[in-house]
């Protein structure tokens, strides 16, 4: 009698845990909230190179990709530097506005400018995503894409050293005629700046061949100044 009760307890525990297990679905994933998006790194460049249009093409560029996500009711800007060329410089920390800054998933970049250009800014592989949520290709991916225009020093600011840093401030794509200043979106890369964001090395030349040689794809941030 005792075992026969023990049996029925068995199958009945049984029974149950099997019926949890099929009316059990997973909860779904949570969607990227382009909405409130105030950062990304383009999913794809213009692809001519360096020559961007300027920076107003730059911008124009995250607007574009901005807006297919859901998020064109913000000011976007690129951030990237000009040099003196005949004209002030033009430095990618005084183009993005004040912050906060989160990704399409909500992560927080920097809270402020200066959090920003710090070592307490949210920047990682995991955080610097596309506008569509997608991981940018870097260290020991293939192929890698982890190169970001910048033209940028560390600290956010234009070059003033008389070399161009910014293939003609973003309308060159010609070999011969300057280089663009790169960060690692990553933080992954040899040597002392290998790790930064926007301040990593120099690329080969300015033409899109030159720019993917060096680990890149003409890709570059885009963040939103108001």
């Amino acid at each position: 009698m005792k075992m026969r009760k023990t049996l029925f307890f068995l199958v009945a525990i049984t029974v149950f845990a099997v019926t949890t297990f099929l009316a059990w679905k997973p909860g779904p994933t949570p969607a990227p909230q382009a909405a409130n998006m105030t950062f990304f790194v383009t999913s794809a460049g213009p692809g001519n190179g360096a020559n961007l249009g300027g920076l107003t093409g730059a911008d124009a560029h995250c607007q574009r990709l901005a807006a297919a996500a859901g998020a064109g009711n913000r000011t976007w800007r690129a951030y990237l530097s000009a040099n003196p060329a005949g004209q002030p410089a033009v430095n990618a920390r005084d183009r993005i506005g004040r912050g906060p800054w989160v990704n399409v998933k909500g992560a927080t970049i920097a809270a402020n400018v200066d959090e920003l250009h710090s070592d307490k800014n949210g920047m990682t592989k995991e955080t610097n995503l596309t506008e569509k949520g997608g991981v940018v290709n870097g260290v020991g991916d293939t192929p890698n894409t982890h190169d970001m225009l910048t033209g940028s020093q560390a600290d956010g600011k234009a070059f003033t050293d008389g070399m161009d840093h910014t293939c003609s401030n973003w309308t060159s794509a010609t070999d011969g005629m300057g280089a663009a200043q790169l960060g690692h979106s990553d933080r992954m890369g040899r040597g002392a700046t290998g790790s930064s964001w926007n301040f990593a090395h120099a690329s080969r030349g300015c033409s899109q061949p030159n720019l993917v040689a060096t680990g890149g794809a003409g890709l570059f941030y885009c963040f939103a100044a108001n």
